[in-house]
């Protein structure tokens, strides 16, 4: 499961949906599919511009596609936010999905992955804060043993 959110989107697969998304907004008919696909691309994408723009069209689609789409559109914006460390707006995506369907087993896998970044990237910020507490204290302290001799 932990790859879902470390899964990049080949360039091929990436230019050839982003192919058919632009051609069908250059006739103003694109599809929920065609719009969805592209998305699904970019949310896997390695760069967070693309990641950011997937989640407007998923986020699109959700406000206005059909309600049998809305579990995917869910799914992929909780992956989507997880992936730039929007990770509390990925969690209200899970929670979205699992009040449709609670007993969905992938979505709670990716519920307890979210929250195990949380926690990693929490502690790892705390300890890196930490470090920095004490350099500068060390800088402080030898500066003032410098200045009295």
């Amino acid at each position: 499961m932990e790859d879902v959110l470390d899964e990049v989107v080949s360039s091929d697969d990436l230019k050839k949906y982003e192919r058919v998304y632009h051609e069908q907004l250059n006739k103003r008919q694109v599809t929920q599919k065609a719009q969805f696909e592209y998305a699904w691309c970019l949310v896997r994408s390695k760069y967070s511009a693309d990641i950011r723009k997937g989640i407007i069209l998923l986020e699109e689609l959700y406000q206005n596609g059909s309600a049998e789409g809305r579990r995917d559109y869910l799914y992929y914006l909780a992956i989507g936010n997880a992936r730039i460390k929007e990770y509390t707006k990925a969690l209200q995506f899970v929670r979205a999905f699992l009040q449709i369907e609670p007993g969905n087993q992938q979505v709670q896998n990716l519920e307890t992955l979210i929250k195990k970044r949380m926690k990693k990237e929490g502690l790892l910020g705390m300890a890196m804060a930490g470090g920095v507490v004490l350099a500068v204290g060390g800088l402080v302290g030898l500066g003032l043993a410098l200045s009295k001799k």
